[in-house]
């Protein structure tokens, strides 16, 4: 009997080890599935990029803190509890954010943040001549209540495609109609 009892071990160990490593290797394939899934097999220095873009100008200092000084786990927590993101999410993206150190860049203003509120523009000492044309047709405006930094949000706020904004910009600062902004703004495709 007890000749074989060592035996019927070695085949239960066996038995065990086959069915852990069959366990691990369904739980990486099930892994691989749902990162394909969600997307979450981008390339690493692209995460890096998208990780560092959803932190201020603080955390992506003291997150890059304690990457140099070897804290790993208290950057993910730091990135876990500044995005809200998940415990693995928050690893990968501490993971490359380290691997692939991104510097911090400020968020691009949105298209409506690019002209100030203000009830009455100011007026310059000079007249500010802004000149379109395309093909025959030439468009100038002429006002002291532009420069080249109002002019410049202007043709953004044109290239961007909010067309009406800059129209309305450009007859706030100027003593055009709304017709006439909107057609100087269309020549302004370059």
């Amino acid at each position: 009997m007890s000749s074989l009892l060592v035996p019927v071990f070695i085949l239960a160990a066996v038995v065990v080890g086959v069915l852990l490593i069959s366990r691990v290797l369904s739980r990486r394939s099930a892994e691989r599935r749902d990162n394909a899934a969600t997307g979450n097999a981008a390339d690493p220095a692209e995460l890096a990029r998208e990780a560092a873009a959803k932190l201020s100008e603080d955390q992506h200092r003291q997150l890059y803190s304690l990457i140099a000084q070897g804290q790993a786990m208290a950057a993910i927590k730091l990135y876990l509890s500044a995005t809200g993101e998940g415990l693995r999410a928050s690893r990968d993206a501490v993971g490359a954010l380290a691997a692939h150190p991104q510097p911090f860049r400020k968020p691009e203003p949105a298209p409506q943040d690019l002209m100030p509120d203000d009830d009455e523009p100011e007026r310059f000492p000079y007249r500010y001549r802004a000149i379109a044309s395309k093909g025959d047709v030439t468009r100038e405006v002429s006002s002291n209540m532009l420069n080249d930094e109002i002019y410049g949000r202007i043709r953004t706020l044109a290239k961007s495609g909010d067309v009406e904004a800059a129209a309305l910009a450009l007859t706030k600062h100027s003593d055009i109609s709304m017709k006439q902004a909107l057609e100087f703004i269309e020549l302004l495709d370059d």
